[in-house]
């Protein structure tokens, strides 16, 4: 019965070793007298093993080690770290060479602690403009649109396209639902709602059906990636989103910011000759005009999209979309650090941990600040990887498993690096337990609770709510499923290709602060710094909240290292089949 709060005193850190009042002396001598007090009790024994195993891990994680790493990364210096450029050079210097100093070996079996990523850097000037009758409207970029192509040609030329609304752009057998019914849309341009399709309670209509696309919570139906592939394949010209802010879970100053500028592609042989000639974002109040011009109205053909039986609506308008490429190949950089691990047996079986190193760079066609600094997002997930990895090197033994430790390069382009990586691992997947990964921290205090972001999809939800629950911590549901985020991160890459895979979220119950504290910083983080210059180091933040959870994710990293057996989707899960076709 004592051995909860046993093991939460020391894998919680329930003695704060950085309290100016408290000294660590004193603190590490309580701790080996309580753990000598309890070692004649049986029951408890196990725990108090663990902790002091894990005692020195935990330590070598800080609110300072983490501000240090992030302070480089996220500098002026690093220029937004932009892949391809000084950004990245220096980027990938500095993480590696932290590795190195950390005592990790080179991460790629060549011997290396990079793997080569080819990308290509792709700066559009799209013009768009649409014709209903005798009216024809230029669009104005980037307010009023973004456009794209991740084929890489010089130009991409699309004359008097027919403009068709496809609703929301999906088809999901499971649920019985197609938005496109056969109609040949070769050669169109689609315009298409964000989100996946809010479809009512037949009983209820004020209440989402839980049994379509999982009711409040986003699917990948409701990604802009799907979206853009499904017209890929139904051999459209043109896909074009329709932004709104509630749907998609961020305001449309994010979509400029991350759209206007260079963008980023693998580069494969095909040259991305199967891509949709032409994705873009168009905001709501174009598409009202538009629509108004054609004697259509937006509201109406929104209600209409949210029932199977909607039909692909042909507007009386057509589209030209010209978009010159300025083109470019380089390679660019995953860094990989490897902690081998002590079991001959299992040292070929891995545990990685993920975060991206790149954000969007720098921007001189603005005014003042130019630098896109990304501290949060993502010098932070870095740190936090890098603060992982020294805490796994104080073990003694080290885990059974290997684990690996991953600065995946492109996420903010679409996941790339991670996609890279997935698509051409350097340890086979189907010897991969799980990906952890790190996006972003809680940079305003100590929590009671830690958001669980993967959806409870996976057996490593348990051991992340049995981690918490022993800290005296609740781990919390998703509390905005509708963003989708658990597909908008580099976990998700390995999640399709079959390896289960953890992303949380900093809790909102922040101690010491009102009830609405954690979510009014979040919301402000999300509308005011999420992808703009003002993602800086800011000197009021508490980043021992960030200890918390980073401590959370490696007593879960190292469960599945020493486990005896592999991480496992849940029934439910899309990803299961794929994991089982695997291991078979």
């Amino acid at each position: 019965m004592y051995q909860a709060p046993i093991e939460a005193l020391f894998l919680t850190s329930a003695f704060d070793t950085n309290a100016a009042t408290t000294s660590s002396y004193v603190v590490k001598i309580t701790r080996w007298c309580v753990a000598i007090l309890f070692s004649a009790v049986p029951s408890i024994l196990p725990a108090d093993e663990l902790a002091l195993r894990l005692e020195p891990a935990l330590e070598a994680i800080t609110p300072d080690g983490l501000l240090a790493n992030i302070k480089v990364l996220a500098s002026d210096e690093f220029e937004g770290r932009a892949p391809g450029t000084k950004g990245e050079e220096l980027s990938v210097k500095y993480i590696t060479d932290q590795l190195k100093q950390i005592g990790l070996k080179p991460g790629n079996p060549d011997g290396t602690y990079t793997q080569e990523v080819p990308l290509a850097g792709i700066k559009s000037e799209p013009r768009m403009s649409l014709i209903t009758g005798d009216k024809t409207v230029d669009l104005k970029y980037p307010d009023d649109f973004i456009a794209s192509s991740a084929r890489l040609q010089p130009e991409i030329k699309i004359d008097d396209s027919d403009v068709v609304f496809v609703g929301y752009g999906v088809v999901a057998p499971e649920y019985g639902w197609d938005d496109y019914k056969n109609v040949d849309v070769r050669g169109k341009t689609l315009l298409m709602l964000i989100g996946d399709p809010p479809v009512p309670q037949p009983k209820d209509p004020s209440k989402l059906d839980e049994k379509m696309f999982k009711g409040k919570a986003m699917t990948y139906y409701g990604r802009w990636t799907y979206k853009y592939e499904v017209a890929a394949q139904k051999g459209a010209a043109a896909a074009v989103i329709i932004h709104q802010t509630e749907s998609a879970g961020y305001p449309y100053s994010v979509v400029r910011t991350s759209w206007g500028k260079e963008n980023y592609e693998i580069d494969s042989p095909n040259k991305n000759a199967d891509a949709v000639e032409v994705r873009s974002w168009i905001t709501v109040d174009a598409v009202k005009k538009l629509l108004a011009d054609c004697g259509q109205d937006f509201d109406t053909l929104k209600k209409s999209a949210i029932t199977k039986e909607f039909r692909p609506v042909a507007l009386n308008a057509k589209a030209n979309i010209d978009i010159k490429q300025q083109l470019r190949s380089f390679k660019s950089h995953n860094v990989i650090g490897k902690l081998e691990g002590s079991d001959p047996k299992l040292r070929d079986e891995y545990v990685i941990y993920t975060a991206h190193w790149d954000h969007l760079g720098r921007r001189p066609e603005l005014q003042g600040n130019q630098i896109f600094n990304g501290a949060i997002d993502n010098a932070s997930g870095v740190a936090s990887v890098i603060q992982l990895a020294a805490a796994f090197t104080k073990l003694n033994p080290p885990p059974k498993r290997s684990v690996l430790f991953i600065a995946t390069t492109a996420e903010e382009a679409g996941l790339l690096g991670a996609k890279f990586y997935a698509l051409h691992p350097l340890y086979p997947l189907e010897k991969t337990l799980a990906d952890i990964n790190i996006d972003t921290v809680n940079p305003w205090g100590k929590t009671r609770d830690i958001e669980d972001l993967s959806n409870n999809n996976s057996t490593l939800d348990d051991l992340l709510a049995a981690a918490a629950k022993r800290g005296g911590r609740e781990m919390k549901p998703n509390s905005q499923p509708e963003k989708g985020s658990f597909y908008r991160a580099d976990h998700f890459e390995f999640s399709k290709r079959g390896v289960p895979s953890l992303y949380t979220g900093g809790g909102k119950d922040v101690i010491g602060k009102a009830a609405n504290f954690g979510q009014q910083k979040k919301d402000d983080y999300t509308a005011h710094h999420y992808h703009q210059v003002s993602d800086e180091v800011d000197p009021n933040w508490d980043l021992s909240g960030a200890v918390q959870d980073i401590q959370l994710l490696f007593e879960v990293g190292y469960q599945v290292a020493n486990g005896d057996k592999f991480p496992e989707w849940k029934p439910e899960s899309e990803f299961k089949s794929k994991r089982d076709s695997m291991l078979r």
